[in-house]
């Protein structure tokens, strides 16, 4: 079997062309797709930093340097929770706001366009079946495998 016919290479470079595609995008608008999915991550009241790294799937030192860059761009601040103080929060600037809109448009056309080129019916068909293949690469997992729970 040649390594393209596998399903880890198909969906390895798949995620690969939509992160590059998403950063071209997001690039002319000078932010990063990385820095586009803290955007749209971050809701209204805010979000606890500690939630962010596990919904990304990167590491907490990763995500450090992110939000310290999106900090410095005055994308993001960071405040204490009120209620619990222990917990911090991040919330979006009005600039983080105006980029969290245009990222979400990225992924809404992006979308629409796969909707429009492959329909309905096999789209739904093919979330299914990734919904399948990432509960049972969940279940393989060993349980020292660095896996979130969350994610199967």
């Amino acid at each position: 079997m040649k390594a393209q016919d596998t399903i880890g290479y198909q969906v390895k470079s798949g995620w690969q062309a939509i992160v590059k595609m998403y950063n071209r995008l997001t690039t002319e608008h000078d932010f990063s797709q990385a820095e586009g999915y803290v955007l749209i991550s971050i809701k209204k009241d805010g979000i606890p930093v500690t939630k962010i790294a596990p919904l990304m799937g990167i590491e907490p030192t990763s995500l450090s340097r992110l939000l310290k860059t999106m900090e410095e761009k005055g994308l993001v601040y960071r405040e204490k929770d009120l209620v619990d103080r222990r917990v911090v929060k991040l919330y979006l600037t009005e600039k983080g706001f105006e980029l969290k809109k245009i990222s979400r448009k990225m992924v809404l056309d992006y979308n629409k366009a796969i909707l429009e080129h492959v329909g309905q019916e096999e789209l739904d068909v093919f979330l299914k079946t990734m919904e399948k293949i990432k509960k049972l690469t969940c279940s393989l997992a060993l349980p020292d495998d660095d896996i979130n729970p969350k994610n199967c």
